[in-house]
């Protein structure tokens, strides 16, 4: 296994232009998960590359973006150069010093699998959100955990298998209501064939 950071310097070279149905089909569950809806302050946690950043510019007047690569970031600030969006290098299992402001939307893509303590993560975030704020949640499918797949890219050196955790569903729904949030939608999200299990899992939660 790949540590987490080390894994995502290494990957940023090759994260925009390798073949990843993950990556792609998540992007499509966000920007339909939030197509109705506008906001003020959006913290996107886990922004890479920015795959999903200039989207969210869309729907929102400025962005706290954060990621633990900071390889991921400098692809992310050559791709988007505005002044309402700020990058932060940040480890979100430790204190959330990256973030002053009230959000009203929080996005999670491709994260949380690889953090093993959720409780944490909800309970941090249950202390910038603002009342009524949205969380959006896109994960690998727990279907395709329980099969044994995990985030993976190609170097030199051969497969590289980056460190994630297996969380099912109920983990999330419990995480997020020990801390004040509702689930408001969940869907499933299959590649095109619909011949395999769920590839995404995309949850909206709500901060009452």
């Amino acid at each position: 296994m790949s540590n987490v950071s080390t894994a995502y310097n290494q990957w940023a070279e090759q994260y925009d232009t390798n073949k990843n149905r993950t990556r792609d089909l998540e992007a499509i569950s966000l920007r339909s998960a939030l197509a109705e809806l506008n906001f003020q302050h959006c913290l996107e946690i886990g922004c890479g590359t920015g795959k999903n950043t200039e989207w969210l510019l869309t729907k929102t007047r400025c962005i706290t973006a954060v990621d633990l690569s900071e390889g991921m970031l400098a692809k992310a600030r050559e791709k988007i150069n505005n002044q309402r969006v700020q990058f932060i290098q940040a480890d979100i299992t430790q204190p959330w010093e990256f973030i002053r402001d009230p959000v009203d939307l929080a996005t999670f893509s491709l994260v949380l699998e690889h953090i093993e303590d959720l409780d944490a993560v909800f309970s941090k975030l249950s202390q910038v959100m603002a009342p009524k704020g949205y969380v959006y949640v896109g994960e690998l499918h727990p279907f395709k955990q329980y099969l044994g797949t995990k985030a993976r890219y190609e170097t030199q050196e051969g497969l590289q298998i980056v460190t994630c955790y297996n969380h099912h569903v109920s983990e999330f729904f419990q995480a997020a209501k020990n801390h004040g949030f509702q689930l408001i939608h969940l869907q499933e999200w299959f590649d095109d064939d619909h011949k395999d299990l769920p590839r995404i899992l995309s949850m909206i939660f709500q901060y009452q």
